[in-house]
């Protein structure tokens, strides 16, 4: 006989149990479970969650032994085969537990739990008709407390042991004396955090002649039952109870009367939560194409028409039209019945978004972002899992839209580090993307006006296997209007001729002008906040984090100083704890101290601003967003989410405030994360038929990211950033991997940090790898440090970190992986934290 086997992953967040077990499939489920399903399993005393990540028979054995499924959790798994497949191909390439994967590819209402829960044993007689003599068959006489326990749970069946806690707070030592008598037992079960949602809805049962009659029977006192009747049967169609009730103004009690005469049904039906259910989409017809879209559309279709998994890097300047041609070779996906996935960089892209493909697609379209609600995003998730959409969009987890069949995956603004992940797993989308086209053979378009220097490099080069992406350009603004001209404004000779304002003479001068004609003006500054920091003139004392090494930030709204790591929070103190000094005083520029600098320099200009702290309610983006378009505001100011992919036409300024503040970061990218934000800021402006201009604010302004960016000339900046890296081993001329480890304790740390290096080093040497990357060997690698982490403490633990420089077919990720599970094991600390960083985005 053969016994049908499924290998789960269980739910338990461990290195030890990062592999599958084995369970028994019973008979009753053989049908129902596939690779993908989400089930309950025995673990240990407790039931856990699992995801089912293979099947096989096995021939005769001890089924006595092995551990059967408890409960299957959906009736279709939540995960088709080939996520689980990605799932698996993650793990290995990004140094992580299976389990953490696949949680990131369900929405988080399935993230379900144990729960405990009481009922009546059913080999005991107690659970059959109680009587009298039958409770003197028990080992010992019930009392009244506890038959009313038993009667309770005879009627309502099993309940949670809190719900029963709760209904009989004084009795929990009763309910404990019946668990070990054995009358009563504890079982555990799955539950979801959320349900679908249903709403109550009513019809009339009687038609014609019948209907007729049940009019003609009500009396006077039962006009409002006749009311309703009259109301269900010109209308004709199901109506939810709530509208009834509403419209006619009666009871919900009104509407059962009718329901007990059989004259009408109530019934629960399941509705989708819809976060645009009160947004009204123009719609929007295919724009003809320039000349240059005519061609990047032609090549995308060739690729979808061989259903071939061709990457193609779209380099198109800010204005040429990427979106469009977005959505013409969406619609020609979807009309080889196809389904397509967008991706945006930031939530605060995503209500243009969704308006342009709301517009053009409809309800085809769903939406998956962390502001929905966790009802909302299960439903938009169910919409792509049951087949009722064809396009999603959404930040990076929309990459794991379970789609069955799909032909095409969008990555817009391809260049940005929030597509990495930085908490585990710490995927790049990008990767992730171009793996699940190869899956599904669909195409890949990677979309920027400055795009990675690794993707362009491996565009140009074609020096990687696995990622050489097809590069396509275009270098026309689609409107025909010119690129806005560029400022560059030294704020050294600002200072030196008198002008101490945050703003240069030209930015005040344009944004006046602006005011003047009633046009626009976007303002950058990547820093959110009043002040960097506080500090005491008297003494030099300034206001730090008491759990990380950094300064805290003044937040003048609420008054007090925050740690921008951490969370934590102070009130902003009037004198300074060092020395009690008044000097207090309040240094560098946030986007609130810019809003009310503008507010003193230009009484009655309506500033809108956009950073992390007026951004964090549910919908805040589109509100402040909509608000702009509808000209309520003069002035967009912003960090960098008002950088990128906005569209206004009657914008014709952007200033940038601090235009250096990235080049200060300890990370080797920050001439590309400078250049690429100067650029994508700067085409926010004169995108329509009003020329534009753009002011930059430096104290670098001979830097060579600044000089480009004013010319935007990307392909001058990229030649010379790759001299800078190519000297340094720097990708894309080698790989990267960060490993920071962190504990409470210093010298443990320290110790801990070496001995973590002197062992990667030896057994990179086994394998004749380690060594400088300036030999010319074609396997190399090399490791730097550990030193302190740029940021030494967080949150009371201390920081140090090493970096993994490698080139060639090294396989870098298992030797950083076995290494560090050496050093846990023999350490034998719990409070040791040890993190792999793949391709890292961020040094700190």
């Amino acid at each position: 006989m053969m016994y049908r086997m499924a290998k789960v992953i269980v739910d338990v967040p461990s290195r030890e149990t990062d592999r599958p077990f084995d369970y028994l499939i019973p008979e009753s489920m053989s049908e129902w479970i596939e690779v993908g399903s989400r089930v309950g399993v025995p673990f240990g005393r407790r039931t856990v969650q699992g995801f089912v990540v293979s099947l096989h028979e096995e021939p005769e054995m001890d089924k006595s032994r092995m551990k059967p499924i408890q409960e299957l959790l959906d009736l279709l798994p939540p995960l088709p085969h080939d996520l689980v497949e990605l799932a698996a191909w993650m793990s290995k390439k990004y140094a992580c537990s299976m389990i953490s994967t696949l949680q990131l590819m369900i929405p988080a209402a399935l993230k379900g739990k144990a729960e405990r829960y009481i009922h009546l044993n059913e080999d005991n007689e107690v659970s059959g008709e109680l009587d009298e003599g039958a409770l003197f068959a028990l080992p010992s006489v019930l009392s009244r407390e506890e038959e009313e326990i038993i009667s309770y749970l005879r009627s309502s069946g099993p309940v949670t042991m809190s719900h029963l806690s709760l209904r009989y707070p004084a009795h929990s030592k009763l309910i404990k004396g019946l668990l070990g008598n054995g009358i009563l037992s504890e079982s555990q079960s799955i539950k979801d955090k959320i349900r679908k949602k249903t709403i109550k809805t009513v019809a009339a049962t009687v038609s014609g002649e019948e209907a007729e009659i049940a009019l003609a029977s009500f009396g006077a006192q039962a006009r409002r039952q006749k009311e309703v009747l009259n109301f269900l049967l010109e209308v004709g169609v199901t109506l939810s109870l709530q509208e009834v009730l509403s419209t006619l103004q009666v009871t919900a009690g009104t509407v059962k009367k009718l329901v007990e005469k059989g004259y009408a049904v109530i019934e629960d039906v399941e509705v989708f939560r819809d976060p645009y259910q009160d947004r009204h989409f123009k719609g929007t017809v295919p724009l003809e194409r320039t000349p240059e879209q005519d061609y990047v559309y032609n090549a995308l279709i060739n690729t979808l028409n061989k259903r071939t998994n061709d990457v193609f890097l779209l380099h198109g300047i800010t204005g040429s039209g990427k979106t469009e041609v977005y959505l013409q070779t969406i619609e020609r996906c979807i009309s080889m019945g196809r389904q397509a996935i967008v991706l945006v960089p930031e939530i605060s892209l995503t209500p243009q978004m969704v308006e342009r493909f709301k517009g053009r697609f409809g309800a085809k379209v769903a939406v998956m972002h962390s502001r929905l609600s966790t009802g909302e995003r299960y439903d938009e998730w169910r919409k792509i899992r049951e087949g009722r959409v064809e396009v999603a969009i959404g930040a990076r987890s929309a990459v794991f839209a379970p789609f069955k069949d799909l032909g095409l995956i969008v990555m817009d603004e391809e260049h940005e580090t929030s597509y990495k992940q930085e908490e585990t797993p710490k995927y790049h989308t990008r990767d992730v993307a171009v793996r699940r086209a190869q899956q599904h053979g669909a195409a890949v378009i990677l979309g920027s006006a400055t795009p990675s220097l690794e993707s362009y490099y491996a565009a140009r080069s074609k020096s990687d296997d696995n990622f050489a992406p097809i590069l396509l350009e275009m270098n026309q603004r689609a409107s025909g209007s010119s690129l806005p001209g560029v400022h560059i404004v030294d704020m050294r000779e600002e200072l030196k001729e008198g002008n101490r304002s945050m703003f240069s003479r030209a930015l005040h001068s344009g944004i006046a002008s602006r005011l003047e004609r009633g046009e626009q003006t976007v303002l950058l500054l990547n820093r959110r906040g009043h002040s960097t920091f506080v500090m005491c003139r008297s003494c030099g004392y300034v206001a730090g984090c008491s759990e990380c090494d950094i300064s805290l930030t003044y937040h003048q709204k609420s008054n007090n100083l925050r740690c921008h790591y951490c969370g934590y929070s102070a009130p902003a103190p009037s004198i300074c704890p060092e020395c009690g000094s008044e000097h207090i005083r309040y240094f560098g520029t946030g986007t609130q101290r810019v809003e009310g600098e503008l507010s003193k320099l230009f009484p009655g200009i309506r500033v809108i601003r956009m950073d992390v702290d007026t951004t964090s309610e549910k919908g805040s983006h589109e509100k402040l967003l909509q608000a702009f378009r509808e000209k309520k505001g003069d002035v967009l100011l912003g960090t960098q989410m008002v950088a990128k992919g906005l569209d206004f036409p009657d914008v014709t300024l952007v200033g940038v405030i601090a235009a250096d503040t990235a080049l200060n970061f300890p990370d080797f990218r920050s001439a590309e994360k400078t250049f690429q934000l100067l650029t994508q800021v700067a085409g926010r402006a004169g995108r329509h038929q009003l020329p534009g201009e753009v002011v930059i604010q430096s104290y670098v302004p001979d830097h060579y990211s600044i000089v480009h960016a004013s010319g935007h000339d990307y392909n001058s900046f990229v030649r010379e950033e790759l001299n800078h890296r190519k000297a340094l081993h720097y990708p894309p001329y080698s790989r990267l991997i960060l490993v920071t480890m962190s504990h409470e304790k210093l010298p443990l740390l320290l110790r801990m940090a070496e001995n973590f290096v002197v062992e990667l080093k030896g057994k990179a040497q086994k394998h004749g790898w380690y060594g400088s990357l300036d030999r010319f060997m074609p396997e190399a690698l090399d490791i730097l440090g550990p030193v302190a982490s740029p940021m030494p403490r967080i949150k009371n633990r201390y920081r140090f970190q090493c970096m993994v420089k490698y080139r060639g077919n090294i396989d870098a990720v298992s030797l950083v992986r076995e290494t560090a599970s050496a050093t846990v094991d023999n350490l034998r600390d719990a409070s040791l934290q040890i993190s792999i960083d793949v391709d890292p985005q961020m040094l700190m």
